[in-house]
């Protein structure tokens, strides 16, 4: 029988430390702003589709166009047939549509071709600094004067350089002169293009509540953002040509790993942790905007037809703080 008057005791199997301190910490789910919208635009613009995909749509495309102008003839000569003014009316309407598609057509081209003279230049420019090879040097800074010829903004680099490039015998003087009296105006424009891109992109994310909205402006406002750098710098409005150069870009970029932008980026200049925990969809407007700001940055490389050497390259944070300035101090008026 037990006795009633000695203390109770029960063994347990207990494996725990005896120290708190040595327990593991609480894992914490809210990861913060990452920047889904434009990470989410990055991965729609760079998939590729798979060979039976291309396939199904050139067939499908070619039949479309075959059955199009095959119902568009017989509409013509059933009218002809029917009243002849009526026919010769359509037939200038089907002429001039044709007409259209053409100059469209022409139009890629030529924004194709302008892309890649750019390139060209770029990568003649690069050469000739590595080699010091003075005539490609001089090839180089005709080709700029071609390119830049007749614009406003370019006027006075454009006589600069003609009236201190006889004095100058050695590549990396010619081409710094060019650098400095050329591309100075034209990044000064592409840096406001890229703080206002990152600016709307953040507003719309940390503003409009719906789950789609944020990835379309995302895209929308990176591509016409690369469109007019790209016009900036001397590239034609197009819609394929600024798409190939859309996906060059985004395609580099998750390539390099930018796109996996955190919140220490953004903390070199503002709290984005408390402010991703205080408001999330500020947090998620702050971290797209940097993204976009970032893609702008490489897209300037690409579309410049002068690597940076004698100007200082835009920094990232720097090019973010400026973007981003109106909008974290709104942020901070809407948490206080």
């Amino acid at each position: 029988m037990t006795d009633r008057n000695r203390p109770l005791l029960i063994e347990v199997d207990d494996t725990s430390p005896a120290d708190p301190g040595l327990e593991a910490p609480v894992p914490d789910t809210d990861t913060g702003p990452e920047g889904r919208a434009l990470q989410a635009a990055a991965r729609l613009a760079t998939r590729r589709m798979s060979g039976l995909s291309r396939l199904a749509i050139w067939v499908f495309s070619t039949l479309f166009g075959f059955v199009l102008s095959v119902a568009a003839w017989d509409f013509v000569t059933n009218l002809l047939a029917r009243d002849s003014l009526l026919g010769w009316v359509a037939m200038g309407l089907v002429g001039a549509a044709i007409l259209v598609l053409a100059l469209l057509a022409l139009r890629e081209l030529a924004a194709f071709a302008r892309i890649a003279r750019i390139d060209r230049l770029r990568q003649k420019a690069a050469e000739a600094h590595a080699t010091a090879d003075l005539p490609a040097a001089r090839a180089v800074l005709s080709g700029l004067k071609s390119l830049y010829a007749g614009r406003p903004e370019t006027a006075w680099g454009l006589s600069n350089l003609a009236s201190h490039e006889a004095d100058l015998f050695d590549a990396d003087g010619l081409l710094e002169l060019a650098e400095r009296a050329l591309m100075a105006p034209l990044d000064k424009a592409a840096l406001a293009e890229i703080e206002s891109a990152a600016r709307q992109v953040a507003t719309v994310t940390a503003l409009v509540p719906l789950a789609l909205a944020d990835v379309a402006m995302a895209l929308y406002a990176n591509l016409r953002m690369i469109r007019r750098l790209s016009q900036t710098y001397g590239g034609r409005s197009s819609t394929l040509g600024n798409i190939a150069l859309l996906r060059r870009v985004f395609a580099a970029l998750l390539g390099a790993g930018a796109m996996a932008l955190a919140d220490d980026l953004i903390g070199s200049f503002t709290s984005g942790g408390l402010l991703g925990k205080l408001s999330r969809r500020f947090g998620e407007g702050v971290v797209n905007g940097a993204l976009t700001a970032r893609v702008g940055l490489a897209a300037m490389e690409a579309c410049r037809p002068l690597p940076f050497r004698a100007l200082e390259k835009p920094g990232t944070t720097a090019t973010i703080s400026r973007a981003l300035a109106g909008f974290l101090n709104r942020e901070k008026a809407e948490t206080a």
